[in-house]
């Protein structure tokens, strides 16, 4: 039965009702939203036996905290918060059981950037092209679908637990969890776009040296700096179609990774694209993680993305 399942007290920096995405649409100008660490939000769904599009809460930093209006179960994976059930600590991605009047606090993560909280069945807003991915910039999705972050006050509608139905704590391999929030990541790039257009020496100055993450970082891109900025000596580009985890390398020589809330065309030259398992991890580096690049093989990469679409059944489904 769908109905109320929490309302929120307190959003955080920022919360935003998130499913898998929006496709079929980037040719009119629309991008996917959907999460930012895919990773995280697919085994909230797993560890659920939800859909793997089953809508969560995206909370981003932390500082969030609801009132419980339904018996149901819930998951916080992603980054690792506080997290905190009528006061009593609970694990971060294990299943808990909760009741109706139970409080929930997600309180600023200790390592990562983004979590992700799911409940049995996911949680249900009208569907926009699709979907319910927000995505600001768009104007689209969300909980009245206009694209508005959640805010103090909302309630949002799932499906509640009848009281004889079995209650599994499950919990992953440790092997599966991504501990997030490390001082340093080597992140897998593919080679791909003007790559081959930039100089053997830019090339080898971009997989050599260390870049920073800067607190220029949204849910659209995440800029970087280095010591030596990486040269661009072609012509001036015709904007083209930007994929998620694209590499810009604008005039200041500082690379821009896209994310999911980019803009659908860009003119800067892209010098590779971030593996599916790097977006992840990128999605969880805080400002002043140390990078470091790592080319890829094409194929490996889509290896990689395959085989993680089909352990949590998305190519079966899509």
């Amino acid at each position: 039965m769908v109905t109320d399942i929490l309302q929120i007290q307190q959003p955080g920096l920022l919360a935003t009702l998130q499913d898998f995405g929006r496709y079929g649409y980037l040719a009119q100008g629309i991008t996917t939203g959907g999460p930012v660490d895919e990773h995280a939000f697919l085994w909230a769904n797993r560890l659920l036996g939800n859909h793997y599009n089953a809508a969560q809460i995206e909370i981003t930093v932390g500082g969030f905290s609801a009132l419980m209006k339904a018996r149901t179960q819930l998951v916080i994976t992603g980054a690792w918060v506080e997290i905190r059930l009528n006061g009593k600590a609970q694990p971060n991605w294990q299943v808990l059981a909760v009741n109706a009047g139970d409080r929930l606090e997600v309180n600023p993560a200790k390592q990562g950037l983004r979590a992700y909280l799911a409940v049995t069945g996911g949680f249900k807003a009208p569907l926009v092209k699709g979907s319910v991915a927000t995505v600001q910039r768009d104007g689209l999705g969300g909980l009245q679908g206009t694209g508005k972050p959640l805010a103090a006050g909302d309630t949002v509608a799932g499906i509640a637990l009848k009281g004889d139905q079995e209650f599994l704590p499950r919990r992953p391999q440790s092997r599966f969890i991504t501990m997030p929030g490390k001082s340093s990541l080597q992140l897998e790039v593919v080679a791909v776009a003007q790559a081959d257009q930039f100089s053997a020496a830019a090339r080898e100055q971009f997989s050599r040296q260390h870049f920073e993450m800067t607190t220029a970082q949204d849910r659209m891109g995440a800029r970087l700096k280095a010591a030596k900025p990486i040269s661009w000596e072609g012509p001036q580009l015709i904007s083209e179609p930007l994929p998620v985890g694209a590499i810009q390398i604008p005039p200041d020589g500082q690379p821009i990774i896209m994310l999911n809330d980019r803009q659908t065309l860009g003119g800067y030259p892209k010098i590779g694209v971030l593996s599916w398992r790097s977006r992840s991890l990128l999605a969880q580096a805080v400002a002043g993680t140390q990078l470091q690049f790592k080319w890829m093989d094409l194929l490996d990469a889509q290896r990689q993305q395959r085989s993680a679409y089909c352990f949590f059944n998305v190519l079966t489904s899509r």
